[in-house]
């Protein structure tokens, strides 16, 4: 028997909320979504709402540091099925390879009695969950009220799953051109997709996960049977594509905010302030691509060539490619000699809070995952963004063709591939300030932003606003 731990707590609840709410937090078993639901969790903690956080029993370990309010968090270690085909002890997505991803989800529908028993338990206000289809329907039969909080931007779902696709192709009947061109009545016509990226998207959203339940079908009838619908979002930024979503599938949007993160607590590296310290304010050029893109070979080759022709410092922190031991080995025949002094490629684990503060940072060449983008947005570094999957792609649009907050590195339509003159390119329109009115037009455009986020009011009124939306649902 799994016993509810009792809290005497301070009701830090906003005026007119009442009394607090419990929430059952049920991410998608990947590491990138777990974060965002605790950093969610964190926030809505520090109103004083406590949330049952179910989590993978060994993932458990990996982020119990990241609860800032242990008498309002608690995790409920779930036992993940064994899947024939899944390596032993595989939990997240983090564990395997991304071709056994599918795997992952079967595992995590097979938790499906062991989470209704839970929630027998601890009957909670809300079920908030992504991708596991499944919980609408047996929030409903608990007599609970769900809400998909999406880890997915606004501009990419209304993109890839407005209502009106279905209406207009058929279910199931996308093609390529489908995808290359936006959904009826989509706000924004500067956001479309090259044909590489189409091709991915189709490839992508036929893909099979627990038998013939389809990926896109995952997401769709998560959000055609939720109560409510929330992002990690503001209208500052994604206002048009919420309003969009909002009637597109006829029910409430929440939007918590940006959920800007805590400074970091620990000091940067010794070796990485000696390294940094050596150059000019704003000078530094940091590329980084989070925990799990690789880059081909060839492509990484071409990446790192690119910053060495733009002839500024940098330091990039990358994975090594599939088949080769070490990023050292990866690098082209000479590159390390020539570019010693100024530029670095660092194949570990890196403090990028702590290198996005430094003061020598002044070009941060991001993937546009949504983390990585507001750790960027909340420092002074201007912004180059090289996107590989969906919504990265979405997110680059939005911020370099209409927000026209940094430079995309331009690919090839067909093959998807960067040069190192695009790499170059990009980084040299919003770095050099002699005759370039792009770059300037980009830079205060990008300052406007920073100083709109970090207003000392902007993210409380969000998750406020959050709090009350919740409040009218059980109302």
């Amino acid at each position: 028997t799994i016993l509810c731990k009792d809290y005497i707590t301070t009701n830090f609840d906003m005026e007119g909320s009442g009394s607090s709410f419990h929430i059952a937090m049920c991410p998608w078993f990947a590491l990138g979504h777990i974060n965002l639901y605790l950093h969610l969790s964190n926030k809505l903690a520090k109103k004083g709402h406590k949330s049952s956080f179910f989590i993978p029993t060994k993932t458990q370990s990996k982020i119990e540091h990241l609860n800032h309010f242990p008498d309002l968090i608690t995790f409920y270690p779930i036992t993940v099925p064994h899947v024939e085909g899944l390596p032993p002890g595989a939990e997240t997505t983090n564990d395997v390879l991304p071709s056994l991803i599918p795997l992952i989800m079967t595992a995590m529908d097979r938790t499906e009695n062991d989470l209704e028993l839970l929630l027998r338990h601890l009957k909670p206000d809300f079920v908030f969950f992504d991708f596991v289809y499944w919980i609408p329907k047996l929030a409903r039969r608990l007599g609970l009220k769900s809400l998909h909080y999406s880890v997915i931007s606004p501009v990419t779902l209304a993109y890839n799953l407005s209502p009106s696709r279905h209406l207009i192709t058929g279910r199931h009947q996308f093609s390529e051109m489908d995808f290359m061109q936006p959904p009826p009545g989509y706000p924004d016509s500067a956001i479309n997709l090259h044909l590489h990226e189409a091709r991915a998207l189709l490839n992508e959203s036929t893909t099979k996960f627990n038998g013939d339940v389809l990926f896109f079908d995952r997401w769709y009838v998560g959000f055609t049977q939720c109560d409510a619908i929330g992002f990690k979002a503001c209208r500052e930024i994604d206002g048009p594509f919420v309003d969009y979503l909002e009637t597109q599938f006829g029910k409430p949007l929440l939007l918590s905010g940006p959920l800007i993160p805590e400074p970091p607590v620990s000091m940067l590296e010794q070796k990485w302030v000696r390294f940094l310290g050596g150059f000019k304010p704003g000078s530094v050029v940091y590329c980084a691509f989070g925990s799990e893109a690789t880059l081909t070979q060839d492509q990484l080759q071409e990446l790192v060539l690119g910053l060495e022709l733009s002839g500024l410092p940098f330091l990039a922190a990358l994975r090594p490619p599939s088949g080769v031991e070490s990023i050292d080995e990866a690098l082209p025949e000479g590159f390390v000699e020539r570019v010693k002094g100024r530029g670095v490629v660092h194949g570990g684990w890196i403090q990028q809070p702590q290198i996005l503060e430094h003061p020598s940072i002044g070009c941060h060449v991001t993937h546009c995952g949504a983390g990585s983008l507001f750790e960027a947005l909340m420092n002074k570094c201007q912004l180059v963004f090289i996107p590989f999957l969906s919504d990265q792609i979405f997110n680059a649009r939005l911020m370099a063709d209409s927000l026209k907050v940094g430079s995309e590195v331009e690919k090839g339509e067909e093959s998807g591939l960067f040069s190192r003159d695009g790499v170059c390119n990009a980084i040299k329109i919003v770095m050099e300030e002699d005759n370039n009115e792009v770059g300037r037009e980009i830079r205060a455009n990008r300052a406007k932003l920073r100083e709109l986020i970090l207003h000392k009011d902007f993210e409380s009124s969000y998750i406020d606003d959050f709090l009350g939306k919740l409040r009218t649902l059980l109302d």
